[in-house]
């Protein structure tokens, strides 16, 4: 009788092997370097994520805070990053747990986020600031998360200026109706400006497995791909 793991983590395996050749091929063919790959676990259980640690993959992101703050729990030597809207009363459960947020989007986050972290830090249940990332909206249509594109310079500062967040670059989900070539060009473009602004390096998350060759192409650094490495969300 055939073990249920093993064949998972072969399956798992096989996502991994086909993502990583597909990043290595879209990067070599826009001579651009090969972005880092953070594998989304969101509906998938905790031991499909056990079996990604053993296959060497240290960092997964998650959607859903009180999903993915079980799965930390129970999974300590992992890494979990928040790449799902995060609601403000929320803020201290994610600084607990989170190794960086991906969806930073307002001033209002940004300060629960900062106070959240400095909680976990006076309670022993984290010793770092946030990494943060600030979701950009490309259309200004903040009920998808992000922060419009006009308003970014001002949250950016307001960001740098928070003692326990750390401003590492910027976050885009392309609307559906967008070319999103575009959409991740101009996304590049704030990066490298904000990045110049303030004197250090800035890093730009885009790339799902629809469009992670167009991502790619445009200068991505992360990419976030769930479907390719995962399979089909697990039903029921």
């Amino acid at each position: 009788m055939p073990n249920n793991d093993t064949a998972r983590r072969e399956e798992l395996r096989a996502g991994l092997e086909r993502t990583r050749a597909d990043i290595q091929r879209f990067a070599e063919a826009a001579r651009r370097p090969a972005p880092q790959l953070l594998p989304v676990t969101k509906f998938h259980p905790a031991e499909d994520i056990a079996l990604l640690a053993e296959l060497g993959i240290t960092d997964v992101a998650e959607n859903r805070e009180q999903e993915a703050r079980a799965k930390a729990e129970a999974l300590p030597e992992m890494r979990f990053h928040m790449i799902g809207q995060v609601q403000t009363k929320k803020a201290n459960h994610v600084a607990r747990w989170a190794h960086s947020v991906h969806s930073l989007d307002s001033e209002k986050l940004a300060r629960g986020l900062d106070r959240g972290v400095a909680l976990a830090q006076e309670r022993g249940q984290r010793q770092d600031s946030l990494p943060v990332y600030i979701q950009v909206s490309a259309d200004g249509d903040t009920a998808r998360g992000g922060c419009p594109l006009e308003d970014v310079p001002a949250l950016v500062e307001v960001v740098d200026d928070l003692e326990n967040l750390q401003l590492c670059g910027f976050m885009v989900v392309p609307p559906l109706e967008s070319e999103p070539a575009e959409v991740f060009a101009q996304v590049r473009a704030l990066t490298d400006e904000a990045a110049a602004k303030l004197g250090r390096d800035l890093k730009m998350s885009a790339g799902m497995s629809a469009d992670m060759e167009a991502a790619i192409a445009s200068g991505t650094d992360i990419v976030r791909v769930g479907t390719g490495i995962m399979g089909e969300r697990p039903l029921g």
